[in-house]
């Protein structure tokens, strides 16, 4: 990710590679294999293989909801260390319902938390922000900026990160796509704020709302203006 410091460049034709490579698999490092596939299945991720071969080798493969990557883990399958893994980031569109899902799950994670405006030293677990967390959502709700983290059995490290908006170049502009059911219903939430907002500007009832609705969708997914 740019710092601020960093202008962040549009796809450039002539260094993009030409062989797709998508990225699909995170080895997760455990030390019991049954205890971790307990805690992720009670994420309520889905299980998509339990393989074993005799006593030395099993494999077991998790998606989480929405996502294009898996990740596994098992006996035999690394040379890490159990827990070593950390910073995996799981994109949200609603942090604080994406917290109380894991809560009602059992769950233990960290209240929300943001960024001190530019402060990167401290004490804190590091993220990608530097090590300095404060409490609570990004005031102004700014996509990228909101964060909530937990932990596996073993202390792998996870995070949920709230992004609402694409920065220009991350997504298709000619492609709009939801990953889930729930980022499809938070999406029209905040369209129909937007919309409420564009309403009382000009006084009156917008009688072609799904055509308002549908063109602010698009552009936020894009990251370009919203329709005024």
């Amino acid at each position: 990710m740019a710092n601020a410091q960093t202008e962040i460049r549009s796809n450039d034709p002539t260094g993009v590679a030409k062989v797709d490579m998508k990225f699909e698999i995170v080895v997760i490092p455990v030390s019991d294999v049954d205890r971790a596939k307990e805690f992720y299945g009670r994420l309520g991720w889905r299980l998509d293989a339990d393989f074993a071969s005799g006593k030395d080798y099993r494999v077991i493969q998790f998606t989480p909801l929405g996502s294009g990557c898996s990740i596994i883990f098992g006996k035999n399958v690394t040379a890490a260390a159990p827990g070593s893994a950390q910073g995996l980031y799981l994109i949200v569109s609603d942090i604080v319902a994406a917290r109380a899902e894991l809560l009602g799950r059992g769950v233990e994670i960290s209240d929300v938390f943001h960024d001190d405006a530019g402060v990167h030293a401290g004490t804190d677990e590091p993220y990608l922000f530097g090590r300095l967390r404060v409490r609570g959502p990004d005031p102004d709700h700014r996509s990228y900026r909101s964060f909530a983290s937990f932990c596996d059995p073993d202390g792998n490290g996870w995070l949920f990160q709230e992004v609402t908006t694409r920065l220009p170049g991350r997504v298709d502009p000619a492609t709009t796509t939801f990953a889930s059911a729930n980022d499809l219903a938070s999406a029209l939430r905040r369209a129909a704020a937007a919309h409420g907002q564009h309403e009382a500007r000009t006084g009156q009832a917008d009688k072609n709302w799904p055509d308002w609705y549908a063109e602010y969708m698009v552009r936020e997914q894009s990251g370009k203006e919203p329709p005024q």
